[in-house]
């Protein structure tokens, strides 16, 4: 006897004894409803895994019944039947709740691979509150409480999620514990920085490629679609994407499909799309900068990650968490914050957010001596600019200015790297004694080198 059920809602009986013919041979037993009231009875009598329901029913519409399944069977995930090219259909379906969609005539290996996904949403249940409770996304703020929640709601669905926020506050983050919480957890995830990739290699890096394709073509290559296959493809920085990319960007998102550079056919993708940005989306397509019909098929469900200085109660619990962290790796005394550093953190606006909280506070213990933190030792910027004078030398060794946009943390670390090298050579690379003129013990000095590469020891 099949451990799955399967109930299947379409008013023609061909579709639906294709659909019970495909899924009977996955070993699922399945039920039919020609209409949305037998349905709704089919649904008060049985327990089922999965439900697969048309679009257009006689006595009603298929998001209805998604919103009605949605709200009293909310564990019962619903894929939707759409018509060929109707994508605004399949978006509203989606944003209703649908677990994932079909378009019509159905492609019966991508109805296997949807059926098989879903399937493992109910069976993993335990394992992923088991997870959950283990998430690598600290703090407790109503703000992270609020951002918990919605990622494991969003972890069931196959919806493609636009995932915006500030440089440095965690959206990749966000991307992987969508993806470790989600049916596709066994299946890789794969970042990719859109703004990374030389224009006039994107099309490979994302398709892949044939041999002797273009110059420099000497083997096959295997594209980010189906590196990811079966798992999730994170787009970060989507914003970067050059238009013509953006084109066949959207056309491999609707096709659900993918041409390699040189190939004659087009090779089926499976992969869940997430997507990322610090740019204001919908302000760079109000520009014309960015496509609103991509912009509308990756932001189907939209997740806001809050900035630090939002939600300042959680300062404490990261340093805290940082600080213990720093301490096991270099395996030093844990060192805390006076209660003045703790005000000055809180009291500071953090434009690099959660990462340049950790940089600040890996610098600040690189500086203690005595396991206090003070906030001298926090180097804080007192009028929004680095402390560091712009444009300035040390020795020889001269210090980029700081442009507005940069990234202060990256400039910050550039400026505390010129300043040992210059250390280091002042005493003819003798570390004891750079250490002592920078103010720093040993121990702290060799744990910057290690972190900065510049430790050239075995």
């Amino acid at each position: 006897m099949s451990s799955y059920k399967a109930l299947i809602i379409d008013d023609e009986p061909d579709i639906r004894e294709l659909l019970d013919l495909t899924l009977s041979r996955m070993d699922i037993e399945t039920y039919s409803a020609a209409d949305i009231d037998s349905a709704h009875a089919a649904l008060e009598q049985q327990k089922f895994d999965l439900c697969i329901t048309d679009m257009n029913l006689p006595d009603g519409n298929g998001i209805d019944l998604v919103k009605f399944i949605q709200l009293n069977y909310p564990n019962t995930p619903v894929a939707v039947l759409t018509a060929y090219g109707s994508m605004d259909t399949a978006i509203t379906s989606l944003k209703a709740g649908a677990f994932d969609f079909v378009t019509k005539p159905v492609d019966l290996q991508r109805l296997r691979d949807l059926v098989n996904t879903a399937l493992k949403l109910n069976a993993g249940k335990r394992e992923i509150v088991a997870k959950h409770s283990d998430s690598p996304i600290l703090g407790a703020s109503p703000q992270i409480m609020k951002l918990q929640t919605q990622i494991v709601k969003l972890a069931r669905s196959q919806a493609p999620v636009y995932i915006s926020g500030e440089s440095g506050s965690g959206k990749e983050l966000v991307a992987r514990e969508i993806h470790r919480l989600g049916p596709r957890s066994e299946c890789p995830f794969v970042p990719v920085n859109c703004g990374a990739i030389p224009g006039e290699l994107m099309e490979s890096e994302f398709f892949g490629h044939k041999k002797g394709s273009f110059t420099g073509a000497y083997e096959d290559k295997t594209g980010l679609f189906q590196a990811a296959k079966g798992g999730t493809l994170f787009l970060d920085e989507v914003a970067d994407l050059p238009m013509q990319m953006q084109v066949k960007l959207l056309r491999a998102i609707q096709e659900k499909a993918v041409r390699p550079v040189g190939a004659q056919k087009e090779i089926d993708t499976d992969v869940r799309i997430l997507s990322a940005t610090h740019k204001d989306l919908s302000k760079l397509v109000e520009q014309g900068d960015f496509r609103q019909d991509l912009f509308y098929r990756i932001n189907v469900i939209q997740m806001c990650v809050p900035p630090l200085r939002d939600r300042i109660d959680d300062i404490r619990f990261l340093s805290e968490y940082f600080l213990k962290a720093l301490a096991k790796d270099w395996e030093m005394e844990l060192p805390r914050l006076s209660s003045n550093a703790e005000k000055a953190l809180q009291n500071y606006q953090f434009p690099g957010n959660v990462r340049e909280l950790e940089n600040i506070l890996e610098r600040a213990v690189t500086l203690c001596d005595d396991e206090v933190i003070t906030p001298e030792h926090l180097q804080l910027p007192t009028d929004g600019n680095p402390v560091s004078k712009v444009g300035s030398t040390l020795g020889d060794h001269a210090i980029p200015d700081f442009v507005e946009g940069d990234s202060l943390e990256e400039y910050l670390t550039d400026i505390e790297k010129q300043a040992i090298l210059k250390a280091l050579e002042e005493t003819r690379w003798n570390r004891t004694a750079a250490a002592k003129k920078l103010g720093m013990s040993f121990r702290s000095l060799r744990y910057r080198l290690k972190k900065l590469g510049l430790d050239t020891d075995d």
